[in-house]
Parts: structure tokens; C-alpha cells; sequence
């Protein structure tokens, strides 16, 4: 079994969640229960994935639900620090327009 660290902190303005190892099948549990019991009333979930050097479908599935989750409470979904292969995830499945990295808009 793969591990995966989340660390959460909560700021007046956004919460910031840095999570550091692999997103897959087996670890995504432990992002997504992280994400949830964090109250993020119209703030920003600035999401820093400068050290998860893997993420499968799995992963990329829970962005999607976490992005509608913040959208439907007035927030919004900052993605910073993709490395490559996560980067190349979001490319390759078309999803790096509702999920480009760094928070631009395309």
C-alpha cells in the first residue's frame, strides 16, 4: 500500500491542504476525508501538490468532485506545485481546462 501525507491549514481567507505522495486507489480515502471536514464557506482550497509524484484516475475523479463540491459553495480550487505525470494526467484526459494548475483560467 502506497502512503500519502495530508497536512491541512485554515486561514481566514482559505484553507490550504499540501498533500505529498502517491493519489491512487488505495490513498484517496485519506485526501478526500481531509477535504471534507474542512468548512470552506465561499473560500479558496489552495490544494499544493509539489510532492505527489503519481495520481490515477482515482485521483483525478476526486479533483473533479472537490472542484463541483467548492463551486457549489461559492468557492473555488487553486492547484499549485503539479509535477509531471499529474500534470500530464490533466492534459491528457482534457481536464486541465477545468482544472489548470496554478488556478488560471482558460
Amino acid at each position: 500500500m502506497n502512503s500519502l501525507t495530508v497536512t491541512t491549514q485554515h486561514l481566514p481567507d482559505r484553507a490550504v491542504v499540501s498533500v505529498t505522495g502517491e493519489i491512487d486507489l488505495d490513498t484517496c480515502p485519506v485526501l478526500e476525508e481531509a477535504t471534507l471536514i474542512i468548512p470552506l464557506d465561499g473560500k479558496t482550497l489552495h490544494l499544493e501538490m509539489s510532492g505527489v509524484s503519481f495520481m490515477g484516475s482515482t485521483g483525478l475523479n476526486f479533483l473533479l468532485r472537490l472542484r463541483r463540491r467548492l463551486a457549489a459553495e461559492g468557492g473555488r480550487l487553486l492547484i499549485t506545485g503539479l509535477q509531471d505525470q499529474p500534470a500530464s494526467l490533466l492534459r491528457l484526459t482534457g481536464t486541465d481546462t477545468l482544472l489548470p494548475p496554478d488556478g488560471a483560467h482558460a
